[in-house]
């Protein structure tokens, strides 16, 4: 099953670290991406760029274009990434590998990943 990882934390606070933290942090992340790697368990990765470079569309009968985030939160999405677990508890303990390397307080979302396909069936990711 494919498992979606968002990633969510302060945006001041990350932006706030310095090269050597950034630097430390994402050694840190990159082995656990390496073994997720090896094993075959790992999907796309993304770091989203800052909210201040988001524009955000408002549905409706005439589309609103907006600049920036859709909400002010106290923590933002910063990337997600996709991985292959057998399980919900396998998916959580990935997530919670990549917070202790991370160090830092934000929060891992993990939701199960629905594949869409035009012209076939909504199938569950496996």
């Amino acid at each position: 099953m494919l498992y979606a990882i968002l990633c969510y934390d302060s945006e001041e606070v990350v932006g706030a670290w310095s090269a050597e933290t950034e630097t430390a942090v994402m050694a840190r992340l990159g082995a656990v991406q390496d073994r997720l790697r090896a094993e075959g368990r790992l999907g796309p990765v993304a770091r989203l760029m800052p909210t201040t470079a988001a524009t955000t569309v408002r549905k409706g009968a005439e589309p609103l274009v907006l600049d920036g985030p859709f909400a002010e939160t106290k923590e933002q999405l910063l990337g997600f990434y996709v991985v292959d677990c057998d399980s919900l508890d396998a998916a959580i303990e990935v997530a919670a590998e990549l917070g202790r390397a991370s160090g830092s307080a934000g929060a891992h979302e993990v939701r199960p990943l629905m594949l869409y396909r035009p012209g076939e069936a909504q199938v569950e990711a496996s």
